[in-house]
């Protein structure tokens, strides 16, 4: 199946009149040749002075301070465009990382308390105890960036590699996991590819056996009923496999004609979606996140047409 080049035009449309600036350079670095420099410059306006980002970069909570989870989001825009360690940004990143690790924890904590005092959907809603809700989600992310963007080891790469440890030894004891925290643990593998040696090397699990568990529990979470896949929020094909060479792609392949074809017919008349949840709570702020995911769920989405070839 093939975008038609009208509706392709009607969502770049969309994107320069509605998107966050952010979203727009994203657009722009992937589809129309624009720099990283300017999606680095969009993103440095949520990066805080400890290096952590906050205000609202993951638009479900608005958390003006630096938190794990809005650092993540960040982390993943610099990988996405391939951003040197030498970059102010990334190393401002690292920075806070290694200031912000929780040690006795052995992660980051997901949720901050003063997440509660400003608007945010309630799963972003800090109690006692909701760590063990989240687990290593995002921390295990967190760690590989620090390995990838500190392969020399120092104090704050080692602080990588002891929560990897941690991490790997979560996962391979886990018989089942959110879709979340799996696909956290999809981005070490693909993170880690390139220092598979070391892994092995530092590590009780081999670099292999973790890729194999990590496509195991993916393959479970995935739902395969295509009728529900319209009821609320469920966790697709296209959430992990994000293109043809993806392990589980050849035995999905069928579920993944579908999830292309439903994200098509999914379509906007502007060339956009809409997304699937809802707070319940703080409307005045839950529409402005939403109208800011709309752009996020077209730079995403389209990104993922695009390695399937339907652009």
């Amino acid at each position: 199946m093939k975008i038609p080049n009208e509706t392709f035009q009607k969502t770049a449309a969309w994107m320069k009149r509605n998107a966050r600036p952010l979203e727009t350079a994203r657009w722009e670095y992937f589809f129309e040749n624009g720099s990283a420099g300017k999606v680095i410059h969009y993103l440095s306006a949520f990066q805080n002075e400890d290096g952590g980002f906050g205000h609202g970069l993951e638009p479900d909570f608005w958390l003006p301070h630096s938190s794990a989870i809005a650092t993540w989001s960040a982390g993943q825009i610099l990988m996405e465009i391939g951003a040197s360690s030498q970059e102010k940004i990334v190393q401002s990143l690292l920075s806070y990382l290694a200031n912000s690790y929780d040690l006795e924890a052995g992660l980051w904590k997901t949720v901050h308390p003063k997440t509660n005092d400003y608007p945010h959907a309630p799963w972003w809603h800090w109690e006692e105890g909701v760590q063990e809700n989240w687990m290593y989600n995002p921390s295990v992310e967190l760690a590989a960036f620090l390995v990838h963007w500190l392969p020399q080891e120092n104090e704050n790469s080692r602080i990588g590699w002891e929560v990897l440890e941690y991490a790997v030894n979560h996962l391979m004891n886990s018989q089942t996991m959110d879709s979340h925290e799996i696909n956290n643990f999809q981005q070490l593998v693909k993170i880690m590819k390139p220092y598979e040696q070391s892994f092995n090397r530092k590590l009780n699990y081999s670099f292999a056996n973790v890729a194999e568990k990590v496509m195991l529990l993916a393959a479970d979470c995935i739902e395969k009923d295509v009728s529900e896949w319209s009821i609320g929020y469920k966790p697709l094909p296209l959430d992990f496999i994000d293109g043809p060479e993806h392990p589980l792609c050849e035995k999905f392949s069928k579920l993944v004609e579908h999830n292309l074809q439903f994200y098509v017919d999914q379509l906007s008349d502007d060339g956009i979606w809409d997304i699937s949840w809802n707070w319940g709570s703080y409307p005045e702020a839950y529409a402005v996140a939403r109208q800011q995911w709309k752009g996020i769920l077209a730079v995403d989405r389209y990104k993922l047409l695009q390695s399937f070839g339907c652009l």
